[in-house]
């Protein structure tokens, strides 16, 4: 079952590495088109109370340090010098094996330099490296999808 599930999201996004291209500035973001052709299981999170919010997970290369936070779905989300905006959140139906993904928009807001898009696809929680970030300081990864409780989403660790 993973063979063929792995084989039809390697065919269905294979330009998703072509996605890391930067774009030309200020263009409106694109919708992010559900990857239901390759796996008709995902669906978003079932609503409640919260928000829908993306946990993510980012590794700072030059001080070795890893920091989990959460990212709201539909707005912006700082870390470091990047801006990640999650643009939808999807996790499997409860019959499926468990897997979260999510549609990414990450751009580099160095300072004193133009902002450059650096990602912009869905990365899955289960195989990070199918559709990662390729980024010289910094890593990306997303973890799950879940509804954050209260009036904000939890601090990070």
């Amino acid at each position: 079952m993973r063979i063929p599930l792995t084989l039809a999201l390697l065919a269905g996004f294979a330009g998703a590495a072509m996605a890391q291209t930067p774009a030309p500035p200020r263009q409106a973001p694109p919708s992010p088109q559900q990857p239901a052709s390759a796996n008709v299981n995902l669906r978003p999170i079932p609503d409640g109370p919260g928000k829908r919010v993306a946990e993510l997970q980012g590794l700072d290369k030059i001080t070795a340090r890893t920091q989990r936070f959460y990212a709201p779905v539909g707005e912006s989300t700082r870390f470091g010098t990047l801006a990640i905006t999650v643009g939808d959140c999807l996790v499997n139906v409860p019959e499926a094996p468990p897997e979260s993904v999510a549609y990414l928009t990450i751009v580099d807001n160095k300072p004193g330099q133009a902002a450059e898009k650096l990602f912009a696809g869905w990365m899955f929680a289960s195989t990070p490296s199918l559709s990662a970030l390729d980024h010289g300081v910094y890593d990306v990864r997303v973890l799950s999808c879940t509804m954050a409780q209260g009036s904000s989403p939890p601090s990070s660790r």
